[in-house]
């Protein structure tokens, strides 16, 4: 619907030769301003030399001047915006869409041909997933699947490091536990893992290889069972998510490939790399960064910058049409030196997008739970996912911006009542499905014609409300916001339980309106489980 009123709007401003570019049309947030709105006048009227509520008016008189059975009123307003409601008839003529495309709505072929790497999570495997690394988990796996609905070619990758101090004093903790199960004296090193997993590990080394390692204390065995068994357990943890990954990679393939020394000598070339203090600088105030910054410490040891552009030179080598980073707040002030580091090798900035998302506070009984990775006092992702499911763990994740700092409410996760947000959507498509089982005839012998009856004011609302899906599935692409999609679909459910308040979806007097009604409860049944579909939750039939 709304892009038949973009045809018509392009058609009258084509007929007033005013430019055809930057149209925007948007959903009023009051439904009293009717089903469409745009502000081209306001935002054209300089290109175009006139009021904006002049140009409004001549736009307004073109379109009414032709004939046109689509709108059924259009006004403007100042100080420079359109608002046209549309025909509810035509409204109720695209239902009968939703029900053939079935679980095929919303999706579109968009981005055909195009590849997307979309790269989360990337936990080094020192540990079991945090909160935190929920968020970012969710965040990226349902901006796979947006990207998926929208036609693309997506691939989920998984970048970490095996190696380095993190890693180290990882192999250090495992050692200390293992002497301290031996009844032997131990230390844990500055900084060490202190969780209960260390102890697993170290008793599984101990079950391997009792006492042979004693003496050993760096034996790379230390480390690596742990990163072993760490690991393991992040893909299983993922996995209760429905996350899976299509590619790994390494930062230390990044060094035995030569591509760190690649990525060093093509800087100098270009003259953006010095020496001072002993340590080697990246010349950020030469492409546009307020400090240059250290890539390679005194010592030799990289920072993690120099890998980091590195890995984004590896990534344009491979061919995307785009890439996404998903981070937490933390990257926030890396990424713009390793982006500006890329654009000055000669890629191209804008392949790039980079999400970063805020952190997570867990409340338990309206209060905020304190919590240290080290120390492992911490509520673990899968300790989360056990506790709420998985389908609320996902759910609350993605239901407010990135942008914003996320308080993770156990008590609310845990009700099975309306307070749930999560609940409430799925009840609604619960409630769809038994108004549906409890319907006599067959759905796919109702009469179309009988549509016409669906003419009140929920009905339409409720019918404009699911035409809306498609262009909120095109809409995430561009802000790469899945809460939009989460948000929606509440809006939706609460028509729908609105709607079963006040109605009689089944009236045994009337079984032509009887059939319209449970047409319209099939569609938002339809919409309801390709949202939840969209975002990996399930759609439960009976609650």
């Amino acid at each position: 619907m709304k892009n038949k009123f973009f045809d018509i709007l392009s058609a009258a401003l084509s007929e007033l030769s005013y430019p055809l570019d930057n149209i925007i049309i948007q959903i009023p947030k009051n439904p009293n301003h009717g089903d469409f709105t745009t502000n081209y006048p306001l935002i054209n009227s300089k290109k175009i030399g006139k009021n904006p509520i002049e140009i409004a008016e001549l736009i307004v008189n073109n379109i009414k001047e032709r004939e046109n059975s689509l709108i059924k009123e259009i006004e403007f307003i100042p100080p420079g915006f359109i608002n046209i409601k549309i025909n509810s008839k035509k409204f109720t003529n695209e239902l009968p869409n939703i029900i053939k495309e079935d679980s095929n709505y919303g999706k579109n072929k968009d981005g055909k041909d195009k590849r997307v790497l979309v790269e989360f999570v990337s936990a080094n495997p020192t540990g079991p997933l945090t909160i935190g690394h929920g968020r970012n988990a969710i965040l990226g796996d349902s901006i796979s699947r947006i990207f998926e609905w929208n036609g693309y070619s997506v691939e989920r990758e998984y970048y970490f490091n095996n190696a380095g101090r993190q890693m180290r004093v990882l192999g250090k903790s495992v050692y200390a536990r293992y002497m301290e199960l031996l009844g032997l004296d131990f230390q844990i090193p500055d900084g060490g893992y202190e969780g209960e997993y260390i102890k697993s590990i170290s008793k599984k080394i101990i079950d391997k290889y009792g006492k042979s390692l004693i003496d050993d204390k760096d034996n790379p065995i230390f480390k690596e069972s742990a990163e072993q068994f760490i690991f393991n357990d992040i893909k299983k943890t993922l996995k209760k998510l429905g996350i899976t990954f299509d590619l790994f990679f390494n930062e230390n393939d990044l060094y035995d490939n030569n591509s760190i020394n690649n990525v060093i000598n093509e800087l100098e070339n270009k003259n953006l790399i010095y020496k001072k203090d002993g340590a080697t600088w990246f010349k950020g105030t030469e492409v546009g960064r307020d400090t240059d910054r250290v890539i390679i410490k005194s010592t030799g040891e990289p920072t993690y910058r120099l890998p980091d552009i590195a890995y984004h030179k590896n990534k344009y080598d491979r061919g995307y049409d785009l890439m996404v980073d998903v981070f937490g707040a933390d990257h926030m002030d890396a990424y713009p030196d390793v982006l500006s580091a890329i654009k000055s090798l000669g890629f191209k900035e804008e392949k790039v997008r980079v999400l970063i998302h805020q952190f997570v506070t867990i409340l338990k009984d309206g209060s905020p739970i304190k919590m240290s990775t080290r120390k492992a006092n911490f509520i673990s992702l899968d300790n989360l996912i056990d506790e709420v499911s998985a389908d609320v763990t996902r759910f609350f994740f993605i239901m407010r911006s990135m942008n914003s700092h996320l308080n993770f409410d156990i008590d609310i996760a845990k009700e099975e009542s309306d307070i749930n947000p999560v609940f409430y959507i799925q009840y609604a498509h619960a409630r769809c499905c038994n108004i549906i089982k409890k319907y006599d005839d067959d759905l796919d012998k109702i009469d179309i014609n009988v549509l016409d009856q669906l003419t009140n004011e929920q009905e339409t609302k409720m019918i404009s409300k699911l035409l809306q899906f498609p262009n909120i599935i095109k809409k995430c692409i561009i802000t790469l916001e899945p809460q939009n999609i989460s948000n929606y679909l509440s809006e939706l459910a609460s028509m729908l339980h609105s709607y079963y308040a006040k109605e009689r979806v089944v009236d045994p007097k009337n079984s032509s309106l009887s059939d319209a009604r449970i047409y319209l409860i099939n569609a938002v049944r339809i919409v309801i489980k390709n949202g939840l579909s969209l975002l990996k939750i399930s759609a439960p039939e009976k609650m």
